[in-house]
């Protein structure tokens, strides 16, 4: 019986010390994406040559989520895709509406203007170009895709707001002072 009791009590530590081995981290090319949040700026200049669309090239692991958020106003930063409502001005069409968006595949961020029910930029006044589309800056960020370490269906709530630019900084401790900037 001691014998019997002395092979469970170590299989039972074996097990233990072998379950809380956490080899689970992803390196590709050296870094490791599964538990590093990387954030891009990049500013640029929506136009007509450009299809009114502003692209930027990165790598993509298919284990990450792509956020973008727009910097409004110099200090705080605005989660896209965000529709922007313009008020009537005179000359101009009434119910102008357009949308900063964005897709993704593994090597880009696209970051565009949809606008469904008026002419950039000639339904916009000058003081609109220089405010929605001249020298505009997004930041791009990839956080990991399943942070709370919750797989599918066991997970109902993100562990963080990822539409509060604030609070994925903090989740992530992501620290701005090494954000990489790009003019384009």
């Amino acid at each position: 019986m001691k014998k019997i009791l002395l092979f469970l009590f170590l299989g039972a530590v074996g097990f233990t010390a072998y379950s809380c081995d956490n080899d689970d981290d992803v390196v590709q090319q050296g870094v490791d994406y599964d538990t590093i949040a990387q954030m891009k700026d990049i500013t640029g200049t929506f136009s007509s040559t450009g299809n009114y669309t502003i692209n930027q090239g990165l790598s993509i692991p298919s284990t990450d989520v792509v956020l973008v958020y727009r910097l409004v106003g110099g200090n705080a930063w605005q989660q896209i895709p965000k529709s922007v409502y313009l008020p009537d001005v005179g000359g101009k069409p009434v119910n102008r509406v357009f949308d900063y968006n964005f897709v993704f595949n593994s090597s880009n961020v696209q970051i565009r203007i949809d606008d469904q029910n008026f002419n950039l930029p000639s339904d916009l006044t000058s003081a609109e170009i220089t405010e929605y589309l001249n020298n505009q800056t997004f930041r791009i960020v990839l956080v990991p895709a399943n942070a709370s370490g919750v797989g599918g269906a066991k997970s109902k709530q993100a562990p963080v707001d990822y539409s509060d630019y604030n609070a994925v900084v903090k989740y992530y401790n992501l620290d701005e002072s090494k954000v990489q900037v790009i003019k384009k």
